[in-house]
């Protein structure tokens, strides 16, 4: 069926009804049909229908259908005790790990979410205490705690905004002079997100600086996320407000150098007070526009003439040097979960289906204790060399495990 074709919702569809247009609308690729969360999703999504039929023959289970009932389980038959059956199923009947009881429940989570949205049902059951009380604490293990984006994952994460960056800029620079201004207008906006989402990937990947230093936290005044001014760019460095509730100098290693001094000449900032990741969203640039040229008394209709003559708003604020706020560290999740799907980066996590900023500082903690040891990553990452041993201390235990196998061999 068509995904764009309607499809009546009642209590007596069959589950496996939504399956298909629920893996549409979370896939990749043209018609939804690629992904690695599509292709997840769809294995576990097919377990709980066998599972809910009762097909599975597990210990009796007869499904959530009806004894007297011949039919297949719709979504009449759905609640939260169901869901806690299948948690306890997920639990007891399969031999899983904590943290991957944790996700396989997720997938059906994120179905019946979908499924409230979409009007197949009136409530988020899966999501209810009842239901996921049978559910497993995690575990405690290191690769459960926070996401490290693995050097495989860092490389196709900026190749990918890296490629994308450069043919933006490509076919914003090779307009022809009499192209059309509106047209132009729009290749250079296209080329400022590309590479204003390079930068913020290249940031986020080897300077290990905490994406609340670096983006507006909307609950912290002195969080307003860092400005142009902020950045020596020759020099390598740019001052953040740290953790520890200070103002201290961060390192800009190489690979971030061309990213952002390439956005920055692209931009070309009306101030050195703008934010470096501006926000990109209409809705928030729209009303910005509105108040600010209203305070600077221009009449609506002026206004609406002004804002006719630019394809996006945010090229009428750098026109007009009305300077927007910084994404938040919410938008740059936002970001990064768009980037990590258009990429399609295998992403393996208990907790996360995308590559979440924090883990980009994780992953480069990982590359500096593994180079240089403890103290050197401890300066890097701002953090005591105490912390640093602890949060990754499984290196230290893979270390101490080579030198006693090695000592084993000599011996031996």
């Amino acid at each position: 069926m068509d995904r764009n074709t309607p499809t009546e919702r009642t209590p007596l569809t069959s589950l496996s009804e939504s399956f298909e247009r629920y893996l549409q609308d979370k896939g990749k690729g043209r018609g939804g049909d690629g992904g690695n969360y599509r292709r997840n999703a769809a294995r576990e999504l097919e377990r709980f229908a066998e599972w809910a039929a009762g097909d599975d023959k597990n210990d009796g289970w007869t499904g959530i259908v009806p004894a007297d009932v011949d039919r297949d389980p719709t979504f009449e038959d759905l609640d939260e005790r169901v869901f806690r059956e299948y948690a306890r199923h997920l639990v007891g009947d399969r031999g899983l790990k904590q943290n991957t009881v944790q996700t396989y429940y997720r997938y059906i989570s994120a179905w019946c979410g979908w499924c409230v949205n979409e009007g197949y049902l009136e409530a988020h059951y899966a999501q209810r205490a009842s239901a996921m009380a049978p559910l497993p604490e995690d575990d405690g293990r290191k690769p459960g705690d926070q996401q490290a984006w693995t050097s495989e994952q860092r490389h196709a994460l900026t190749r990918y905004v890296d490629e994308r960056a450069r043919d933006a800029i490509e076919t914003y620079t090779a307009l022809p002079e009499d192209a059309d201004p509106l047209d132009r207008q729009r290749a250079r906006y296209e080329a400022l997100k590309a590479a204003r989402d390079r930068a913020l990937v290249f940031v986020l990947a080897y300077t290990a600086v905490r994406v609340g230093e670096l983006l507006r936290d909307p609950n912290d005044p002195r969080r307003r996320g860092v400005r142009w001014e902020d950045l020596s760019i020759d020099d390598g460095s740019m001052d953040v407000y740290r953790k520890k509730q200070q103002w201290d100098a961060a390192s800009l290693p190489d690979p971030v150098i061309t990213p952002l001094r390439s956005y920055r000449q692209l931009m070309d900032p009306p101030t050195e007070r703008w934010p470096v990741f501006s926000t990109f969203d209409q809705r928030t640039l729209a009303e910005l526009v509105q108040e600010e040229l209203a305070d600077r008394g221009e009449r609506p209709e002026a206004i609406n003439e002004r804002r006719d003559e630019f394809a996006r708003d945010l090229l009428l604020v750098l026109n007009e040097d009305v300077r927007p706020p910084s994404i938040t560290t919410d938008g740059a999740r936002s970001i990064l979960q768009r980037l990590s799907g258009e990429a399609d980066i295998d992403i393996a996590h208990p907790k996360h289906d995308y590559l979440v900023p924090h883990g980009g500082r994780r992953g480069m903690g990982e590359v500096l204790v593994r180079a240089f040891g403890y103290t050197v990553a401890a300066r890097y990452l701002d953090n005591s060399e105490e912390m640093v041993r602890e949060r990754y201390s499984h290196i230290e235990a893979g270390e101490l495990g080579d030198v006693a196998t090695e000592a084993l061999e000599q011996i031996d």
